[in-house]
């Protein structure tokens, strides 16, 4: 059976952590002004994972926050995965190269499926692939723009170009604690037999014992942002909860 991780979220703005409300840019709300103190509580409590996405690079196509990301890799034994701005192979070298764990391609799916599989070819599972949908349909430019695609249709695409595993964010649910879109997620998951990681709208504990009941069907991760920054999580207590639900094999068929 696959094991179900949370991934603790900073979303970086100008140096900051900030939390977007339906990915809106005029929606934003700043969390901390130290990403890096962010992530050092990430690790106390004991996060082994960590998801930072570059939302200016991500609405400039080039990152912008590179001197951040160093910082936090550095400073933390945290295993990062970064998005946001990864339009280049240059951008993936350069984050290799600082001890990036994972690079996750979410644009660049769309608009550059050859890079996408030049780097499926020559880094495997470092390569992780961000499916952001609209109503179903999959949204790029730090979304920005909608494209006629649906996630589906490219989570087979991509399949096919040899990804394994994708991270599905539901916009019209993500920093609104809304709950997830569990159908959403566990059809994404079983309509590609592709290991799916959710995104979008977790409010408490019990939505992500949801999500790992169906770890069977391929959903094998969560990430979290604005419910820990709001205390409506507390994240020891969730990675708690969860590696109890594992042990106890709580799965859903």
């Amino acid at each position: 059976m696959n094991d179900f991780t949370i991934y603790p979220a900073i979303d970086l703005h100008g140096g900051q952590a900030v939390r977007l409300l339906k990915g809106d840019y005029q929606q934003m709300t700043v969390y901390d002004r130290d990403p890096v103190a962010v992530a050092h509580r990430f690790q106390a409590a004991g996060a082994r994972e960590l998801h930072l996405v570059d939302l200016d690079g991500a609405k400039a196509g080039a990152q912008q926050n590179g001197a951040v990301i160093e910082a936090i890799v550095k400073a933390t034994d945290l295993a990062v995965q970064v998005g946001g701005g990864i339009r280049s192979t240059e951008t993936l070298e350069r984050l290799f190269s600082l001890g990036v764990k994972r690079a996750i391609l979410g644009t660049a799916a769309v608009k550059r499926p050859e890079l996408v599989r030049a780097a499926l070819q020559e880094y495997g599972e470092q390569i992780l692939i961000g499916i952001d949908a609209k109503a179903g349909k999959v949204a790029v430019d730090g979304w920005l723009e909608t494209s006629e695609l649906t996630a589906v249709e490219l989570a087979r695409e991509l399949r096919a170009a040899g990804t394994t595993r994708v991270i599905y964010t539901d916009i019209s649910r993500d920093g609104t604690l809304a709950g997830p879109n569990v159908q959403g997620i566990v059809e994404l998951a079983e309509q590609t037999g592709l290991e799916v990681i959710a995104s979008g709208g977790i409010k408490e504990v019990g939505d992500l014992l949801q999500l790992a009941r169906f770890r069977r069907a391929g959903v094998v991760g969560s990430i979290v942002g604005r419910a820990l920054y709001e205390g409506q999580i507390d994240l020891a207590q969730a990675l708690a909860a969860v590696e109890r639900s594992s042990e106890r094999g709580d799965v859903r068929c």
